[in-house]
């Protein structure tokens, strides 16, 4: 054996020796510990015979220690210096029931330790595990700043839902994170304090503070004044950051808002929708009512001076420049302006697209025979069914030649006519008539009118035309010169189509509309003033329709049939000999009259643009595709529409740049392309030119 293995062994013997000395010792009795590169399982064995505690010792618990006292110490002395000793090693004191488990710190956690509230009462190197509870501040904020306090094999995290710290660390420790947690732990200074104005208006206030603030922040970037926010329904200023910069920023605010006094001051606004000469009487009944509402007994029905109401509010409207001259007190002035600032907003506008479809059909069919027989001296007879030959018949018997007499007596369709002279003087005569008629009439207008939100407007296409309403002859009286002076009264009135809305936009894109339509058209049978007939359809509706929804407003179909026989009484029912005496006329007419509105919302210039690209390209494609080549006779070329974006950049001030330029917009299209800013819908735009097809999505056109 070496030497080293004798002096071992004998340090273990003393060592051993030392320990049954300790254990005869009474409880009370002090104890000194001096060990030198002992083995840590003997202290081990020491501690627990000095203590009368149990240990489990894990296998992976090895290695030498020394322990040097140069006073004796009691159990409890000698069990913290043992815990000591073993944080010093690496290994850790966990409590198992009625025995104590060493084991390696990294499985301390795992193992289990004590439950103590706050550490207190334990012996400082003990392992525990405590739960704190967060109030004030966000338990998941402390975990970065106290996680490096903590050793790595500690445990340390944060339980969101109850807002509670989770600490697994030495009795010691805890104590520490506990007094540094209670620091943070604290309530903010930072708060928000609400301060009532009396005199001064709340909007004019922050905006006063803010300028004030915004100087102190460009001198120095790293200040953070109070926030200041406006609640202009109650006339509060709200005040929000730390107590010291919120009671600097209250106190500017008390000085701030005094009373300037009763004279009252004088103030122009400059409205940017409304109209002054609408809002001037509507503010000054408005500033009278409450004041009427603010007094009470005499002081309500005090008269009041000339040129101003009770409280000595004036309001006058400037029309030139759209503008209200205001006198009024500070009070009276801050609620007049705020009834200004919710009345002179930017009002959306309808654009109504109507359709006004009417297709008819005509079918008539005539078949009929006349025929005469004269002599003027035994017999005389005719069949005449036909209405008309009766007309032909007065006509050639005043014309002053065969000719014209034979002519007269034809009319439309197929006219098989013959006839005999016989030696007795007996004239025959047999006109056969046969017509059919096929007409069809198809009428489509697309009427379309902008207007503002609750404002009428009226579009008018039509002509003037002439009704006779009187006439007068003086046909007793002549003129020096013999003449006589006869005169008519016309009246001229409108026909055409005529449509009238006003739009009223209501909650969720629902638009109220009432609607005035009139269709009106001359009869093809008037010739002139005095027997003009007039075909009028008109309409007169209410009615409430989504934006872009198509409605039908009203319609009618008419089918009427007139089937008229005439023939010769018992001959004509004969038959086929009965077919020669009789005369047969049918006539059916179909009409299908519909009216469609449909409204859209423009609210944005961007929906202005594309409903006004897609007329605007409409009516240059009309006039592309109905004006190709040059004008005839004197050459040169056809005036067409420019481009919609070539029109736009035209007319646009030189300070604004053309479409497309603007940071973030599409770049100008062509003349002839299609629109780019589109309407956020998925419904299909209708109203197009015929054979176009579009369906408008959030990303464009397809």
């Amino acid at each position: 054996m070496t030497p080293s293995i004798y002096a071992r062994r004998a340090r273990a013997a003393v060592l051993l020796l030392l320990g049954s000395m300790c254990a005869v010792l009474p409880a009370w009795a002090q104890v000194t510990l001096n060990l030198k590169d002992a083995d840590i399982n003997t202290l081990i064995a020491t501690v627990s015979e000095v203590t009368g505690k149990n240990f489990i010792v894990d296998p992976r618990v090895k290695g030498k220690v020394t322990v040097i006292s140069s006073s004796p110490m009691d159990a409890a002395g000698v069990y913290e210096t043992f815990l000591a000793v073993l944080q010093v090693q690496g290994f850790a004191a966990i409590p198992a029931g009625e025995s104590i488990k060493i084991v390696p710190e990294t499985n301390a956690r795992q193992d289990g330790g004590s439950y103590n509230s706050s550490g207190e009462g334990l012996a400082i190197d003990e392992v525990v595990t405590h739960v704190y509870n967060i109030q004030n501040v966000s338990a998941a904020q402390l975990v970065p700043i106290l996680r490096p306090l903590v050793p790595q094999w500690g445990h340390l995290a944060a339980y969101a839902p109850s807002n509670m710290l989770i600490i697994s660390d030495r009795a010691a420790n805890v104590v520490r994170l506990e007094k540094l947690i209670r620091q943070i732990d604290q309530s903010s200074d930072r708060d928000i304090e609400m301060v009532h104005l009396k005199n001064a208006g709340a909007a004019d206030m922050v905006r006063t503070l803010t300028a004030l603030t915004q100087g102190d922040k460009n001198q120095d970037p790293s200040v953070k004044p109070a926030i200041v926010l406006a609640d202009e329904r109650s006339n509060n200023v709200l005040v929000g950051g730390d107590k010291a910069d919120r009671q600097k920023m209250i106190d500017i605010i008390r000085q701030l808002d005094v009373e300037i006094g009763e004279g009252g001051a004088t103030q122009v606004y400059y409205l940017n929708y409304g109209s002054a000469e609408n809002l001037a009487p509507i503010l000054e009944g408005y500033a009278q009512q409450v004041n009427t509402e603010g007094k009470t007994g005499a002081a309500a029905a005090a008269p009041t001076s000339s040129g101003s109401n009770a409280n000595g509010v004036k309001v006058l409207a400037d029309k030139e420049t759209n503008s209200l001259i205001i006198t009024a007190p500070p009070k009276a002035m801050r609620l007049i302006r705020d009834v200004i600032a919710q009345l002179d907003v930017r009002r959306s506008q309808v654009l109504v697209d109507g359709i006004i479809a009417e297709v008819s059909a005509d079918k008539s069919s005539q078949l009929g025979v006349d025929w005469a027989v004269f002599n003027g001296n035994t017999i005389a007879a005719a069949g005449i069914l036909n209405p008309t030959t009766l007309t032909a018949i007065a006509s050639a018997s005043a014309a002053t030649s065969t000719t014209a007499a034979v002519a007269g007596a034809l009319s439309q369709g197929i006219n098989i006519g013959g006839g005999a002279l016989s030696s007795g003087g007996t004239t025959f005569a047999l006109l056969l008539k046969a017509l059919k008629g096929d007409g069809n009439t198809n009428v489509l207008s697309q009427p379309s009118l902008t207007t503002l939100d609750n404002q009428e407007a009226e579009f008018s296409v039509g002509q003037e035309v002439p009704f006779l309403t009187g006439s007068y002859s003086n046909t007793g009286t002549s003129s020096t010169s013999g003449s006589v002076n006869p005169f008519q009264t016309i009246e001229r009135k409108d026909v055409g189509l005529t449509l009238g809305i006003t739009p009223q936009i209501n909650q969720g894109n629902t638009i109220k509309l009432k609607l005035k339509l009139e269709i009106s058209s001359l009869a093809a049978n008037s010739t002139s003033a005095v027997d003009l007939v007039t075909n009028k359809r008109t309409l007169s509706n209410t009615v409430t329709v989504e934006d872009g929804q198509i409605l039908v407003l009203g319609g009618l179909i008419d089918d009427s049939l007139n089937d008229s026989r005439s023939g010769v009484p018992f001959i004509s029912d004969i038959p086929l000999l009965g077919s020669l005496f009789k005369y047969r006329s049918v006539q059916r007419t179909k009409r299908n009259l519909m009216v469609f509105i449909r409204p859209a919302i423009v609210r944005t210039q961007a929906q202005g643009d594309y409903y006004t690209r897609r007329k605007y390209d409409s009516a240059r494609e009309a006039q592309l595709n109905g004006t190709a080549g040059s004008i005839p006779l004197i050459g040169g070329t056809r005036p067409v529409m420019p481009g919609f974006d070539t029109a736009a950049r035209d007319h646009m001030p030189a300070s604004v740049p053309p479409p497309g330029a603007l940071p973030g917009a599409a770049p100008p299209a062509t003349p002839d392309s299609e629109p780019i800013n589109v309407p956020t819908t998925t419904r299909p735009i209708p109203l197009l030119p015929e054979g176009e097809s579009t369906v408008v999505t959030p990303t464009g056109r397809r």
